[in-house]
C-alpha cells in the first residue's frame, strides 16, 4: 500500500473507531498498531512516523503502544506522544529484541505456565529469554496477549494469578500513573 493512502487509511479507521467508542459511551485511551503493520513500524522509522501522523491528526492527546526497545517508541516520543513500551506474555522473543516469528513453530507461548513465567520475568526483573536462550533487558509499562493464541483466556487467568502473587498490580489503564 503506497504511504499517502497507508496514512489516509489508518486515520479512517481511528476516526471510526473513535465514533464507535463515542457512540456507545467509551473512551479511546491509546492506538497500538496491529500485527504486521506492527513489527513492520518497531524497525521501521518512516512507517512509525507515518502512524504518528495520522493518528495526531485525528486525536494527539492518545498514547501509542509498541514494542518494547524498539525504534518506534522513539519516533513517537520524539514526535510528542506519550508513549507505552509493550512485551508479551505469550510470544517468544529474538535475541535482537523483536518478536519471533509466527513461522516457528515455538513462536506462540501456549502453556499457560511458560507464559505467565514468562510475564512474571517481564514485570519483575526487566526480562525475557530469547529463542537463543539469551537473557535480554526489557523495559515495559503493559503485557499483551494476543487473544487469537489458542487457550488466551486460560492463559491470561493464569498470567494475571502469578503476576498478583509476584506482588505485581494488574490494572485498567487510565493514566500515566498507572505505567508507573
Amino acid at each position: 500500500m503506497p504511504p499517502e493512502e497507508l496514512e489516509s487509511s489508518i486515520e479512517q479507521q481511528l476516526m471510526a473507531l473513535m465514533r464507535v467508542a463515542v457512540g456507545l459511551g467509551a473512551e479511546v485511551r491509546f492506538v497500538k498498531p496491529h500485527g504486521a503493520l506492527y513489527n513492520q513500524a518497531a524497525k521501521d522509522p518512516q512507517l512509525a512516523a507515518l502512524i504518528a501522523r495520522a493518528v495526531a491528526r485525528v486525536q494527539p492527546e492518545l498514547w501509542l503502544v509498541g514494542l518494547a526497545g524498539s525504534q518506534m517508541l522513539k519516533v513517537w516520543s520524539d514526535a510528542g506522544f506519550r508513549v507505552a513500551a509493550e512485551a508479551f506474555a505469550d510470544r517468544r522473543y529474538e535475541p535482537d529484541g523483536s518478536l519471533r516469528s509466527r513461522r516457528h513453530v515455538d513462536a506462540l507461548l501456549r502453556d499457560p505456565e511458560e507464559a505467565s513465567a514468562q510475564a512474571v520475568r517481564i514485570a519483575c526483573r526487566s526480562e525475557v529469554v530469547a529463542s537463543d536462550s539469551s537473557v535480554i533487558a526489557i523495559q515495559a509499562q503493559t503485557l499483551c496477549i494476543h487473544g487469537d493464541t489458542p487457550g488466551a483466556t486460560g492463559i491470561a487467568s493464569v498470567v494475571r494469578q502469578r503476576l498478583e502473587e509476584n506482588g505485581v498490580a494488574v490494572c485498567p489503564w487510565k493514566s500515566a500513573a498507572d505505567l508507573g
